[in-house]
């Protein structure tokens, strides 16, 4: 194959203002997430502003702690150099495990706040945030980062993997695994799954759950291709570890829910309940 220059990351330049295409590709996937939450949300009779104000508030936290889950386990990049580097994320440096326990805290107190159940809106969230994931794997290609180590000579990804994408894995003359490719394609899967599984009408919460463990699975795996990992313990690779224990957990909470409750995925809030059997009630008094 020819190879050429890779692809420019800046999508505008606009005077001293720069947009890059990083930007604008996790934009336009946190507005397609939002997009398929607020017809879900419309679906199982929700107010849609809810999930509006949900994503306004979950947005910025989730970027907060996906910052200040990297900075933590690299630290030593930031101890001796000056102390704003540590808000500098312009720079790079974020971490998706972070933003997933930022949105779920904040998930936890709006909920509370707003008088929603958890679990609902985590179920209503899932399939909003792995596409929002899928797509955004895409500004780590444009800006040539996430990748894994360098391709095998006679590597059957040379056969499969469009030139476009072996051209922007290849760095000063060596070509790397696309991993950000994998684990969108990943992502898509787990997205299907969630989409599929809601049919189903599963006990509220496993939406979310089965989110939680498809995708630890798969990051599990392509984290030990990657070549920009954060270590915890020596050689342990931090996502790997955070991956085992969500898989754990969300299997234990399954089981125990299982168990304790047998609310689904679509059934009504208690008002919404209340409103419609009013109107079954009329509805009988009229015959």
């Amino acid at each position: 194959m020819l190879y050429t220059a890779p692809l420019d990351r800046v999508f505008l330049e606009i005077g001293p203002l720069t947009i890059y295409w990083y930007g604008v590709i996790i934009a336009t996937g946190a507005a397609l997430g939002l997009w398929i939450a607020m017809k879900e949300a419309d679906r199982l009779r929700l107010n849609k502003d809810l999930i509006i104000d949900f994503i306004v508030f979950a947005v910025p936290i989730a970027i907060i702690f996906a910052r200040i889950y990297y900075v933590i386990f690299e630290w030593h990049r930031y101890v001796e150099g000056p102390f704003w580097k540590v808000f500098a994320i312009w720079e790079g440096g974020i971490a998706i495990h972070g933003a997933v326990i930022g949105g779920v805290l904040t998930a936890i107190v709006f909920s509370r706040v707003r008088k929603i159940q958890f679990w609902q809106l985590a179920d209503i969230i899932a399939p909003a945030l792995i596409l929002g994931q899928a797509i955004g794997r895409w500004g780590n290609f444009m800006n040539q980062e996430a990748h894994g180590g360098a391709l095998p000579d006679g590597s059957v990804v040379y056969d499969i993997v469009p030139d476009f994408i072996i051209n922007q894995m290849t760095i000063d003359g060596i070509t790397y695994h696309p991993t950000f490719l994998y684990e969108s394609i990943w992502n898509v899967l787990i997205l299907v799954l969630l989409l599929v599984l809601r049919r189903f009408n599963p006990i509220r919460g496993e939406v979310f759950l089965t989110y939680l463990i498809g995708y630890s699975i798969g990051r599990y795996f392509i984290e030990g291709l990657r070549t920009d990992s954060l270590y915890v313990f020596g050689e342990v690779r931090t996502a790997q570890l955070i991956s085992i224990i969500s898989i754990v957990v969300a299997i234990i909470i399954i089981i125990y829910r299982r168990r304790t409750t047998k609310v689904r995925y679509n059934d009504l809030p208690p008002s919404k309940k209340k409103v419609s059997a009013k109107n079954k009630k009329k509805n009988k008094k009229r015959k």
